[in-house]
């Protein structure tokens, strides 16, 4: 009887301490190969990104008669970056700001080609909104959106800021006045290289 109980409590033993054997052995070999072993899951960070952010070159259709071939800041790789579109413009108002500005923003609301999307390319600029001129005692350039720009997401707003400067839309400056529908004062917005690369940091200054 002794001995059938010796051989019963070795089984028991053996079957107790062989997952934690395994387990022991397993760190121990990752050890052993510079890894330090760990009991809790590791982030190694998200999948590698397929986005090119690079547009297929003769992938733009050819203008048409009288168009103006413009760029405008699409989202990609979480930063902004410069894609040209081609527009029709009213040929008695080719320098407009207005005009300019709602061509310019007709191409954000617009979705990216099939092209342009299969490069990673995106647009946070909402599909409803709308761009219209100065009020009385706005301070000159204004431009004023249906939404105020506090209530649009940042990455919009940069968009925005970023594809209107430089252009008739903004007189060519740097930067661009916009307001809202409401009576908060219009804000100058700048498009820096940060605002480029972290187009989250937008922010509007007092005109």
């Amino acid at each position: 009887m002794r001995t059938v109980t010796a051989r019963t409590a070795a089984r028991a033993a053996t079957r107790t301490l062989g997952p934690a054997l395994a387990l022991a052995l397993g760190l121990g070999a990752l050890a052993g190969c510079g890894i330090r072993g760990t009991a809790v899951p590791v982030d190694a960070g998200s999948a590698p990104s397929r986005a090119t952010c690079v547009v297929r070159s003769g992938a733009q259709s050819l203008p048409p008669s009288g168009s103006v071939a413009l760029s405008v800041q699409l989202v990609c790789g979480s930063q902004l970056l410069p894609v040209p579109r081609v527009m029709a413009l009213p040929k008695s108002t080719p320098e407009d700001p207005l005009a300019v500005a709602q061509a310019l923003l007709e191409e954000l609301r617009r979705a990216p080609s099939s092209t342009e999307a299969d490069a990673g390319f995106s647009t946070d600029v909402p599909l409803r909104l709308s761009v219209s001129g100065p009020r009385k005692d706005d301070p000159a350039g204004t431009l004023r959106l249906s939404r105020a720009p506090e209530e649009l997401p940042p990455l919009a707003v940069a968009q925005l800021a970023c594809t209107f400067t430089g252009t008739a839309a903004a007189g060519g400056e740097a930067a661009v006045v916009l307001g809202g529908p409401g009576d908060e004062a219009p804000r100058r917005f700048a498009c820096t290289d940060e605002v480029r690369t972290r187009p989250e940091t937008v922010r509007g200054t007092a005109v």
